[in-house]
This record gives structure tokens, sequence and C-alpha cells, in this order.
């Protein structure tokens, strides 16, 4: 029995070494949590930008991100507002013009997805303009999104400061609806807090996620458009980018709100897109995330960061347990030898799986305390949803395991939360 006992020490000793990395990031930002901020120089150009933003059937919400981007203190006339309405069935492209977007309306039912509706956009830009350049920057928000009045003020300096390609805070508009939507909520804070922040701070590469993030129009050029296509175009577009030298920055005090899901339906279909669209970036990309990582040494921790973001940990987490239910059903067929596995083999899916809930919730605590008055929220539904985000990161188990084999499409996802920028720190206002 000493062999499984071998074995599984072996297996979550490597885990832990694998990803110690991600500790030493939670020290470095609690580290800066104690150095007195340092105030970013004044931008020297105020740069023109367009917002895309890619919409279907998004009647709802549309209206509210327009006017928080019309809401900036920020030149007016320095931002655009391009909405392709991507196969709309409502009027989501009649809303927005009238708020004063320029609309493009998309009809195709064979490319399905966002990064196809992107590049639609931006072929239509180059279509009117000549050029991606004819601005220096585009923002890249889904339509749900709505940002702080400071947001491309504070954008702007970090743009200026001369990375091509940075994200930024992720908050989030429902966080209390319920255990579901707070899960999403804390995981995207972390992943700001605890993952961009540190990154920017030791000037490693940053990851985009999703939305809410800034590239430089030559960058567009570059790629000739948007020619990123996989269930998660976003990783995809972070990981090429990160290959082909560019570091990806971080804009702290850019903050914007995203809608989460509110139910485990739609949650479970969001999570095997995105599990699915991990693998399809692994596959394709690994390698040479492995290569480069010895090939220059000055990309060796951005390439390692990206590779193990993309490694299925859940499945080796999954492989684990697995491991000891094959003890098991092995020693099944010998009594004697089945009395002394069985205990040896549940001993360790219990503590595996009483180890990965207390990490995650000290994860979700670290964050929620720190983040405390940035999450928006009642304060007992705070506490509440801390024990309940380590289980919302268990559902991950299945998913990841089932997105491994089952075919997945981009399905669209129904926002309703309607709430404004102003409506939503009054509401939790102290």
């Amino acid at each position: 029995m000493q062999e499984i006992k071998a074995i599984n020490t072996v297996l979550y000793v490597a885990l832990t070494i694998l990803y110690f990395y991600q500790f030493i990031y939670i020290g470095v930002a609690l580290a800066g949590n104690f150095k007195k901020k340092q105030a970013k120089p004044e931008t020297k150009t105020l740069h023109r930008y367009a917002f895309i933003i890619a919409a279907r059937n998004e009647n709802a919400v549309i209206g509210n991100l327009i006017k928080s981007i019309k809401a900036q203190n920020y030149p007016a006339d320095l931002i655009d507002i391009i909405v392709i309405a991507d196969n709309c069935t409502d009027n989501t492209a009649e809303i927005a013009r009238s708020n004063g977007a320029i609309v493009y309306e998309r009809f195709d039912r064979e490319l399905v997805g966002k990064g196809y509706a992107l590049d639609y956009a931006f072929n239509k830009i180059k279509e009117a303009h000549g050029d991606y350049t004819a601005y220096d920057g585009y923002f890249i928000f889904d339509a749900d999104n709505i940002i702080a009045p400071d947001y491309v003020y504070e954008m702007n300096k970090t743009f200026d400061s001369g990375y091509n390609v940075i994200t930024s805070y992720r908050n989030s508009k429902n966080f209390d609806t319920n255990w579901i939507t707070a899960g999403y909520s804390l995981w995207f804070c972390r992943e700001a807090k605890y993952l961009n922040n540190p990154r920017m701070m030791l000037k490693t590469s940053c990851a985009v996620s999703g939305t809410g993030f800034l590239i430089n129009s030559k960058i567009i050029k570059k790629y000739n458009g948007w020619q990123f296509n996989l269930l998660t175009e976003d990783i995809q577009f972070s990981v090429v980018n990160i290959l082909d030298g560019e570091k990806i920055g971080y804009c702290a005090d850019a903050m914007f709100y995203d809608e989460q899901p509110i139910t485990f339906r739609q949650s479970w279909n969001q999570r095997m897109r995105w599990s699915k669209g991990f693998y399809q970036v692994m596959f394709r990309y690994g390698r040479d995330l492995i290569a480069m990582m010895f090939k220059k040494r000055e990309m060796f921790v951005s390439c390692y960061d990206m590779f193990m973001t993309l490694a299925p940990a859940t499945l080796l987490s999954i492989g684990c347990i697995l491991l000891n239910l094959a003890f098991i059903i092995c020693g099944a067929s010998n009594f004697e030898v089945l009395k002394q596995i069985f205990p040896v083999a549940v001993k360790s899916i219990l503590i595996g799986g009483l180890s990965f809930y207390l990490l995650m919730f000290s994860m979700g605590l670290i964050t929620m305390i720190t983040e405390w008055n940035k999450i928006l929220g009642r304060a007992d539904k705070k506490i509440r949803y801390l024990f309940t985000f380590p289980l919302f990161m268990l559902t991950y188990v299945p998913i990841s395991l089932i997105a491994l084999f089952k075919r997945v499409e981009w399905k669209p996802i129904t926002h309703c939360v309607t709430t404004s920028v102003e409506e939503l720190q009054q509401q939790y206002k102290q």
C-alpha cells in the first residue's frame, strides 16, 4: 500500500510545484498593497479610439453600454462607437443607432461567433477609411458591459506608455444574484488582482479575458483584421501575441462591469465552450509555447504562465481520483487486498477534495478581503458566497471531462441586467 501512497504524493506534489508560481503572484500582489502607490505620469497624447461591440439580440443592454461610453471624462470627438448587430432578430441595431453608434448589420449563419463579427467590423472600418490605422486603438467590448466614467482616461495612460495590448479590471453587475454569478465574479476579480496585476508588476505578459481590452491599430493591421476564431478567441489572441513577442499590459485603474450567467444551464454551456476552447488553443499552440520558453529566456515566464493557464489542471485532478478508483476496482477481486487498498484510496480522494475546497476558499477569501469595496453586493451575501465559491469551481470537473470528448458550438447567452454604472455604485454605497 506504500506504493499507492507514494503515487498519490508524487501527483499532488507535482501539481503544487507546477502551479506554485501563482502563489508567488499572490505574494507580489499583497506586497504591492503596502507600497505607496505611484501616480502614473500624465498622458502626453489623447489618442483616438473606436469601441467595437459585437451584439446579438442585445436590445435590453446595448443602450446602457453606449451611454456609459458617451459619459466618459475623455474628449467625445476622439471616441467612435461601432456596433456589429450580428445575426440579430430584434431591434438591437435600431437602439444602437438611436444612441449614436455606427452600426453594421451582419447576417451569416455559417460563420458564427464573436471572432467573425469582430473581423467583419474591421473589414468595414478598412473599407470606410482605407486602413485600420484611422484609429490609434480599438476597445473590444461585449454588449452587456458598462464602463466606469474614467475608463478610457486611465486606459489611455497605459496605452501611451507603450503597451499595444491592454486588459483591465473585470468587475460584475450582478455579483449577489446567486451562487453562480458570485462564483464568476469572484474568479474574475481574482484574475484581475492576483494574476494580471502581479504580472504587470513583474513586467511579464498579462492575458486578455473575453472582453474589456484595448488593441493598438498596428496589431490589427499586422494580422489584417481579426483572425482568431477558436471557441476562446481571447485566449488564442493572447497566446499568438505572446508568441510574437508582444507584452500584454494591464490597467488596474480602468474598471468595467460584466453581466454573469444566472442559471446553471447557461453557465454550463458557457464554461463548456471555454473548456473546449482552452483545449483547442492548447493543442494548436502548446508545443510552440514550450519551444519558446527555451528559445528566448526573456519570454520563459510569459510562455510558461500561459502554458499552465491552458493546461487542463482539472483533468489532472480527475486523473488522481480515477487512479484511486482504479486501485479499488483492481483490488475488488481479492477481499484481503481490498481491505488494505480501500481505506488508502478513499482517504486520498477525500484529502484531495478537501484540499481543493480549502485552496479555492483561501483564494476567494483573500480576494474578497482585498477587493471588498470593489465587489458590489450586500455584505451578508459576500460572506455567504465565499463558502459556495469552491463548489462553483468544483463544477468545472465534469465540464472539463465532458468537453474533452463533446462537440461544442458557440451559443448566445441572454442578458437582462439593465443597471447603469451610477445605479450600481449607488445601490451598494455605504
